[in-house]
């Protein structure tokens, strides 16, 4: 079972959020916090990242199975990047158990830009060395390295990243699995106007798995919207969810 934050009263409807490749629960507590007024709010580790277990794949079809053992009944779900591949499978394999969904930056498609080098980057930072989290962001790409080093444990000095699984994963994370079946529920594709994640090629794709698809872009963000906007994100959830 995944490691899960939740936030607001068990008596509201539920919202399950799933965070991208190398995030937490945590990345998203301010969101999950807000909208916990509206809503009972889950926000798991996925399988391999935080303090969820560490498993020998990260299949999109095993990360859907993982969520749908969080839920029982129709939920609102959202997904960023590659937990935003994950609950489109959760959707195309569980339909019954998503109320509505929004997808964050993200198509089902195969991506060619590999996250490889940020493993890499990882890999090479001296653990026993370090005694503060900024020493060990020296050598890490300075556009993610903040984000990078939340997944950083200095006291036990690891990161709560199941690299070797990532690293050996990372085509199955970049591509979208052959799935059949489509999700009929409202779905809404938002993505950072500054993007291009998802691109108007995408979508008859898009629109053969989830035909009742719409498309909006948050004007000023890219594809970390959530966190460069994050009230414009959170008003979006609220007014399509509503």
């Amino acid at each position: 079972m995944l490691n899960l934050l939740t936030y607001g009263d068990t008596s509201l409807p539920k919202l399950l959020i799933a965070h991208g490749l190398f995030g937490s629960a945590r990345n998203w507590g301010v969101i999950a916090k807000r909208l916990s007024d509206t809503y009972h709010v889950l926000t798991p580790d996925m399988r391999n990242h935080g303090a969820s277990p560490w498993n020998n794949t990260q299949s999109y079809p095993d990360m859907a199975d993982d969520l749908a053992e969080l839920l029982d009944g129709p939920t609102f779900v959202v997904g960023h990047s590659m937990g935003g591949k994950a609950v489109m499978v959760l959707a195309l394999k569980y339909p019954h158990l998503v109320k509505k969904l929004v997808v964050a930056d993200i198509a089902p498609v195969r991506y060619t830009h590999t996250q490889a080098q940020h493993i890499k980057a990882m890999r090479a930072v001296d653990l026993h060395a370090i005694e503060r989290r900024s020493q060990a962001g020296e050598t890490l790409d300075p556009e993610v390295r903040d984000f990078l080093l939340q997944s950083l444990d200095v006291k036990a000095k690891k990161w709560t990243l199941n690299l070797d699984v990532l690293d050996a994963e990372m085509p199955k994370i970049m591509d979208f699995p052959a799935i059949s079946g489509t999700y009929d529920g409202p779905t809404l594709f938002l993505s950072g106007a500054d993007s291009d994640y998802v691109t108007p090629a995408h979508r008859p794709v898009i629109k053969d798995m989830f035909p009742k698809a719409r498309f909006a872009k948050l004007p000023g963000a890219g594809h970390w919207l959530h966190a460069q906007k994050p009230r414009e994100f959170e008003a979006t959830l609220r007014a399509f969810f509503a």
